[in-house]
């Protein structure tokens, strides 16, 4: 996945928390549903900017950006702020 891929997959992401947001304040889902996929979307999104830095650090490095990878969500979210 190249840069410009990433970028429009966060968008995609974003958008659709926006929709989830939306769609639970119009109680088309429950509080519980909204929370376990914003959750996961959350996830998702924390891997998309880890991919995204790790492929500019290489690019910066003089390495080539297409050998960095999506880590593990345990390992991505795990990372002190």
């Amino acid at each position: 996945m190249d840069e410009r891929e990433i970028l429009a997959r966060i968008g995609d992401f974003v958008d659709e928390e926006r929709r989830l947001r939306e769609m639970y304040e119009r109680g088309e889902l429950s509080q519980a549903q909204e929370q376990r996929r914003l959750r996961q979307l959350e996830v998702a999104l924390d891997q998309c900017w880890d991919l995204l830095r790790q492929r500019r650090a290489k690019a910066r490095a003089g390495e080539n950006p297409d050998e960095a990878g999506i880590r593990p969500a345990g390992q991505v979210e795990g990372y002190i702020q």
